[in-house]
């Protein structure tokens, strides 16, 4: 089978990783997830209370595993829950937005992909990660949809939050994750829009699958 790089990116909460967990599966190909990468590194600048990106980068090694999932290590650590948490989450487009972050992680998930046979999904993979990927998927929803998605995985983890003040965080995260300066979130001209609104896992996952076979041929 012809090895093939898929990049799916699109705004918080849009499904990406869900689905991309699923393709990756159904196609025997290495999933990552690049959001958690930024959140680990998150969690790490919120223990370390500091902005020194370049001091705090030189002491960080970020793992992931694929075990009943995908779990992410933090210098050794499990921290595939912790990084789930409302601070995590409103400080991760922050240190996201970080020159140092941006340029340690792009290296990091490059190096991924030069076998090929990964499937990523981020914010700027098929714009800054992967920009020859076969195929790439740039995936929305409602800002609406995507919140009650959120609260849905937010109770499952007892994390506390409402609708209405996801859909405010929703938004707001949009704003900054499509307005920072260094590679902010936009699709690829070559990218495919997969709207996710009103559509099940498996009918989403379905139709990525149909265009991948096609360029795998």
């Amino acid at each position: 089978m012809k090895k093939i790089n898929i990049a799916i990116d699109g705004p918080a909460a849009a499904g990406k990783s869900t689905i991309a967990k699923k393709v990756a599966a159904a196609l025997d190909m290495v999933y990552v997830d690049t959001g958690a990468m930024y959140r680990a590194i998150t969690l790490a600048y919120l223990e370390a209370d500091h902005d020194d990106f370049e001091a705090l980068l030189s002491h960080i090694d970020i793992r992931l595993i694929s075990d009943n999932g995908q779990r992410v290590l933090l210098n050794e650590e499990d921290v595939t829950e912790r990084i789930r948490e409302n601070d995590v989450t409103a400080h991760v487009s922050f240190v996201a937005s970080q020159a140092a972050v941006r340029g340690f992680l792009v290296d990091l998930q490059q190096q991924m992909t030069l076998d090929k046979g990964v499937v990523m999904d981020g914010r700027d993979i098929g714009t800054t990660v992967i920009p020859d990927a076969e195929l790439k998927i740039y995936m929305v929803a409602s800002v609406e949809e995507r919140a009650l998605r959120r609260q849905l995985d937010n109770d499952m983890r007892g994390i506390s939050s409402t609708v209405e003040q996801l859909k405010a965080d929703i938004a707001h995260r949009d704003h900054l994750d499509m307005t920072r300066e260094i590679s902010p979130l936009s699709k690829a001209d070559d990218a495919l829009v997969v709207d996710t609104t009103g559509q099940s896992i498996e009918q989403v996952t379905e139709k990525i699958l149909k265009m991948a076979a096609e360029k795998i041929g």
